[in-house]
């Protein structure tokens, strides 16, 4: 844990109790303020009390949720917060179904081959969130797995202002991508 608070540049981790730092970055459901705005934003003070105030938010399903069932328990919690005399909208975007692939999928044994030769060692699965929809879709409708295979480092800063992404990873991708399709193919 403190390598993971040293990796991202904090100092404490919080969450869910009775879960660990990686169960609840990774299998546990989320509910993330992704943007907060309200009120008087320019520099300097004033005293005005805002009329209106925003938010954008987003959760990371995990198997057995039903995105239109968590969206509506959201919308009927945060409504129940509003003090009479405040309106509150919320406003569903979009949504998609959690996926999970087997770890004794072919392919998946495929990929764990391909990480383990070019990197040299044997990879640690662990689930992640993402929002790629097509995933749960191509196994409910096609009934096909999906391998989603990552190069990023926590320390990348995905979605950032300052995200990178090294070369050496980037060509190790590279790497493990081709030898991913050797592996599939024996």
């Amino acid at each position: 844990e403190d390598e993971y608070k040293k990796e991202l540049g904090i100092d404490d981790v919080f969450g869910e109790k009775g879960y660990s730092t990686l169960e609840r970055a990774s299998a546990r459901p989320t509910l993330d303020a992704n943007g907060i705005w309200g009120g008087y934003q320019a520099e300097g003070a004033k005293t005005v009390l805002p009329s209106k105030a925003g938010a954008k938010v987003s959760m990371r399903l995990v198997p057995d949720q039903e995105p239109k069932e968590i969206a509506e328990l959201f919308k009927k919690h945060i409504e129940s917060l509003a003090p009479i005399g405040v309106k509150v909208k919320v406003e569903e975007h979009h949504g998609g179904w959690p996926a999970v692939t087997d770890l004794d999928f072919y392919g998946m044994r495929a990929a764990a081959k391909a990480f383990s030769d070019i990197y040299g060692k044997e990879p640690l699965f662990t689930r992640e969130g993402g929002s790629i929809p097509i995933v749960a879709s191509f196994k409910s409708i096609l009934g096909v797995n999906s391998i989603l295979m990552g190069f990023g480092l926590n320390s990348d800063a995905i979605h950032s202002p300052n995200e990178h992404f090294s070369l050496n990873d980037f060509h190790r991708g590279i790497k493990t991508s081709a030898r991913f399709l050797e592996v599939l193919a024996e």
